[in-house]
């Protein structure tokens, strides 16, 4: 079980996890060993609440599949265990992410002080500018 937060857990049974050759450091190890880490994730299928897989494929963004599936590629390292460790742990903070709920946001209105300060900074503006024309001519 993979310990998401202190009362819930999913079961590493519902993640699938595939080695596959990966670009960056290694050298000519890069093209022997499969390093790099999918995670797949069926985000629909899984035990999180509604509102919560919704949250997630919101959060995926472009790591998320059309058919709901979540994918994280870790090749960050040079050896399977570490980019299999970075994988879950990556994993793990999105659905911690989506698994808090937004605060609603309250309206605010202006206070009466602030809305005075703003048309008194407007006026000085204003007359900063009323000075910088040229002085108009009487005959």
């Amino acid at each position: 079980m993979l310990e998401i937060t202190p009362n819930f857990r999913i079961d590493e049974r519902d993640l699938q996890l595939d080695f596959v050759r990966a670009a960056g450091p290694g050298g000519q190890n890069v093209n022997k060993v499969a390093t790099a880490v999918q995670l797949r994730f069926d985000v629909r299928a899984s035990p999180l609440p509604e509102e919560a897989k919704a949250r997630l494929l919101l959060l995926a963004g472009h790591r998320a599949t059309n058919e709901g599936e979540l994918l994280i590629e870790a090749k960050r390292f040079r050896t399977q265990e570490q980019n299999r460790e970075d994988a879950l742990q990556r994993f793990v903070e999105l659905i911690r992410k989506a698994l808090v709920k937004p605060k609603p946001r309250r309206k605010t209105k202006p206070s009466a002080a602030s809305k005075e300060k703003r048309l008194k900074a407007k006026k000085v503006k204003g007359a900063t500018k009323r000075l910088r024309n040229a002085p108009i001519e009487r005959d």
